[in-house]
């Protein structure tokens, strides 16, 4: 019998979310999770020169306005690799809007990118939400986004930021609509 990672619970017993690694820091791919397969596919190359600065995941168990699981990105000066669960907590969320998936001419979606910590990350323990990390910082990830998808067919806005607490709302909004 498989495991599908989409239906992990979204949670853990101490509260933490679970965030699916899907392309690990490093990596010059895109990576994605295939439920029907129960195997982590190739959804595409970056664009040349472009690495993942953290490992990127999903929450499993939820469902944003694209129709995929929450999307997040684990800022740790660490690296995993696909389908591992890292139990973390929420910096803040990157708010972006796209073209709508199959839609008509000017209709975009939502597709925003929480950003969290490990919970067993004890040199970013002080962080508590994304106002803790440099500018530099985040402007480099708000660009590392926007670039990941210029070539593909998705006219990528960042919107701006928020902190934690929208990252919470967002995960009790759409938690258990996974699946």
């Amino acid at each position: 019998m498989t495991t599908d990672l989409t239906r992990l619970p979204s949670r853990g017993s101490q509260g933490a979310f679970h965030v699916v690694v899907e392309s690990p820091r490093g990596s010059t791919v895109k990576l994605k999770y295939d439920a029907a397969l129960s195997a982590f596919t190739l959804s595409r190359p970056l664009t040349r020169g472009l690495r993942y600065p953290f490992d990127w995941g999903f929450i499993p168990s939820t469902r944003g306005p694209d129709g995929d699981p929450l999307d997040a990105m684990v800022l740790w000066d660490d690296t995993t690799w696909p389908g591992v669960v890292l139990p973390c907590r929420a910096l803040g969320v990157l708010q972006v809007d796209q073209k709508r998936k199959g839609g008509k001419p000017g209709e975009r979606e939502r597709n925003d990118r929480i950003i969290a910590l490990p919970t067993a990350s004890p040199r970013t323990e002080h962080l508590r939400t994304y106002q803790d990390v440099s500018r530099r910082e985040r402007e480099e990830l708000a660009h590392f986004f926007l670039t990941a998808v210029h070539f593909e067919d998705k006219e990528a806005r960042i919107l701006g930021w928020e902190g934690p607490e929208a990252a919470e709302r967002m995960l009790n909004t759409q938690a258990g609509m996974g699946g």
